[in-house]
């Protein structure tokens, strides 16, 4: 029988989930691909393992997000990248879907090999998630040195799309808080940073808008997506030092006042002072 706390944790993350796509879709690729990255679905999903797990299991799975996390910036790189290589307009979106989602599946098998090896006793969780960070940070400020077009949508995005967006992100996190559950804390934390929110809005808005605003919205996404990074680290400390209501207040606030605002703010100077 499925916990009920994992039902309503996954819930949450798919009607969280949801709002990125509309913000994208609202503001544009450059405000929403940034402000719409802010920590959502990581909220349910660090909340539940520590409330299911205790604190050694939310050390272990928080500590891997930031990898996850880096993952997707190559997931979100690839959706730059490669379409333009693709002559096919009809094979562009399929391509890129497989193309991504098979980067995604093997770098996350090698970095849950490797996780498992260093936290061994060579570093701490708390290093291998700042790594993790970090590394993020120099591919994200990369892939947005140059400009893209970023705008907004023209069209709806079909609530059906939408439905299947904030299922998938939620079955994301309920598979998250099982493997935690079940003593698998490394694997659950790569599951919480499956890129279900970046993919179904990738593809959701290539559908509805066509591939020049997800495209423009994937870096900023990459930059924006760090925040999560924060939160994830922040919470290592915060859930366990202020309960899970107040420690998930402080985290949030915490990336969003340390990534998320001066990563926008950064990237609009850019983008004003190129233009």
């Amino acid at each position: 029988m499925v916990n009920s706390t994992i039902i309503l944790y996954g819930i949450f993350a798919g009607l969280v989930a949801i709002l990125v796509t509309v913000a994208i879709e609202k503001f544009g690729g450059f405000i929403g691909g940034v402000l719409g990255t802010v920590p959502s679905t990581i909220i349910p999903a660090a909340a539940g393992v520590y409330a299911l797990e205790g604190d050694e299991s939310l050390t272990a799975s928080m500590s891997v997000v930031p990898i996850g996390m880096l993952i997707n910036g190559v997931f979100l790189g690839v959706w730059i990248i490669l379409p333009k290589y693709i002559a096919s307009d009809r094979l562009k979106l399929p391509i890129t879907v497989v193309s991504s989602l098979l980067t995604w599946a093997i770098l996350a098998l090698l970095s849950l090999i490797i996780a498992r090896e260093v936290t061994g006793g060579t570093i701490s969780e708390m290093t291998l998630g700042m790594i993790g960070l970090v590394l993020l940070a120099i591919l994200a400020i990369m892939f947005n040195l140059s400009n893209r077009a970023a705008p907004k949508g023209l069209n709806k995005v079909p609530i059906i799309i939408l439905s299947i967006r904030g299922i998938a992100a939620g079955l994301a996190i309920a598979a998250c808080l099982v493997l935690a559950e079940i003593g698998l804390p490394f694997v659950a934390g790569l599951a919480s940073a499956f890129p279900a929110i970046f993919l179904t809005s990738m593809v959701a808005l290539w559908l509805s808008q066509g591939p020049q605003v997800p495209q423009g919205a994937a870096a900023p996404m990459m930059l924006g997506g760090a925040s999560v990074s924060v939160y994830a680290l922040l919470a290592m400390w915060s859930l366990p030092s202020f309960g899970i209501f107040i420690g998930s207040i402080i985290a949030w606030f915490g990336a969003v006042g340390l990534w998320t605002i001066p990563a926008f703010l950064l990237l609009r100077k850019h983008r004003l002072g190129i233009d």
